[in-house]
């Protein structure tokens, strides 16, 4: 399991006040670290999603290649050009 970090993060003016309206009664948490645990999960996820789509549009370029853009290689040609690619 990963290290616990403690975070000090000092806001002011409209930023205090939109995060006391986020954990004050009728607000969406209990207290500021559950608010920013949530913030940072949703970040996360949107940068896990970002990069899926990423992924995503690279094979489906890689797929919508044409037969004739694939080049038919034995194993021993591939891992030459691995060694070579590693090697230079």
């Amino acid at each position: 399991m990963a290290a616990t970090i403690t975070l000090n993060v000092r806001v002011s003016g409209a930023l205090s006040e939109f995060v006391t309206a986020q954990v004050s009664e009728g607000g969406s948490y209990e207290n500021v670290s559950e608010y920013v645990r949530d913030l940072i999960r949703r970040d996360k996820n949107e940068a896990e999603a970002a990069a899926f789509a990423r992924l995503k549009a690279e094979l489906a370029s890689a797929f919508g290649a044409p037969d004739e853009s694939y080049e038919t290689l034995d194993a021993e040609t591939v891992i030459r050009r691995g060694q070579a690619r590693f090697s230079a």
